[in-house]
């Protein structure tokens, strides 16, 4: 998460400072391309959650699954860096850590249980859409025509995916869904806003927001589903590949991306969640690939791409 702008005083300079060199653009261009190709590898590793969870791990235990996921992983990161959040990090850490891990799961099993994938997916698209309005809201950053043309293709890009012509509409679930949405685009944006303090690693940042979501997941977890039973080899790999790979690398570098990168365009890489889970589900497990779920993932591929491209005024406003 970027530095938190302060205040400076201005002070004369000597000399005018050299022009930029005709060779930074492109630099610049290659980092921005390698910072969007490692945040995406988070969406595409959530996007193999749903295979993995029906493949390896213990049916109907969502709220343990989650809390296995979140706390470990934020243990094994602490245990390299072994610091303490200082000053309004206490927090602060803690609000990101609910708003990612301790509220956003929950919901996020709630509505997987009330709605079908393709309306839980439907709906979670709309992130983008999300994110642009609180950016405007908490930022000051205005969403452009193309910005929110992409966001709204990109839902219709993941509803042709997997929306199917029966799909039930729960109120509840689609409540949930939209309520942890907004959560997850909130911690976003507040992530960007806050920055990170001097000193502090970002292993150190990710640590704590999963081992607060985990403490927030572990007695509600307990509460409703009751103490976990023997777990099987197969459920041990299934947790290890979730919590290291799924959960600690791949928060790690979504963080590193909203640090980096336009809120919006973090965002966008969302979209390639639902596109994982459909080609997961096309190779490992054996479903279907229609012609319209085909044009879906290629106007959802579009939209993706097409978040990426940000007025050059807005994307430096927002990355000073």
């Amino acid at each position: 998460m970027n530095a938190e702008v302060i205040p400076m005083t201005v002070t004369a300079r000597p000399t005018q400072a050299p022009s930029p060199s005709p060779s930074r653009p492109s630099s610049g261009s290659r980092s921005r391309v390698v910072d969007v190709a490692l945040t995406a590898i988070a969406p595409v590793s959530w996007g193999t959650t749903y295979v993995v969870t029906t493949e390896l791990l213990p049916p109907d235990r969502p709220l343990l699954i989650a809390a296995l996921r979140a706390l470990p992983a934020g243990l094994i990161l602490l245990a390299f860096t072994r610091r303490l959040p200082t000053g309004n990090w206490w927090w602060k850490v803690a609000v990101l850590g609910t708003l990612n891990f301790g509220a956003f799961f929950p919901l996020l099993f709630f509505a997987a249980y009330r709605l079908p994938g393709g309306v839980a997916a439907t709906v979670g698209a709309v992130l983008p859409l999300v994110v642009l309005a609180l950016s405007a809201l908490i930022l000051g950053a205005r969403p452009t025509l193309w910005s929110v043309g992409a966001a709204v293709t990109g839902v219709v890009g993941v509803g042709l995916m997997v929306l199917t012509s029966d799909a039930a509409i729960d109120p509840l679930g689609v409540l949930a869904q939209l309520t942890g949405v907004l959560l997850m685009g909130t911690a976003v944006v507040l992530g960007k806003r806050w920055g990170r303090p001097d000193g502090v690693s970002l292993v150190t940042l990710t640590g704590w927001q999963l081992t607060v979501g985990g403490l927030v997941l572990a007695p509600i977890a307990f509460a409703v589903e009751g103490a976990p039973s023997a777990l099987s080899a197969t459920n041990v790999v299934g947790f290890v590949y979730l919590g290291l790979i799924g959960t600690a690398l791949a928060y790690f570098v979504w963080f590193r991306g909203i640090e980096r990168l336009v809120p919006a365009q973090v965002s966008f890489l969302a979209l390639t969640n639902p596109m994982t889970a459909l080609i997961a589900g096309f190779l490992v497990l054996g479903q279907g690939l229609s012609p319209w779920q085909l044009l879906g993932f290629l106007i959802a591929l579009g939209a993706m791409v097409a978040g990426q491209w940000q007025p050059r005024q807005a994307a430096d406003r927002h990355l000073s």
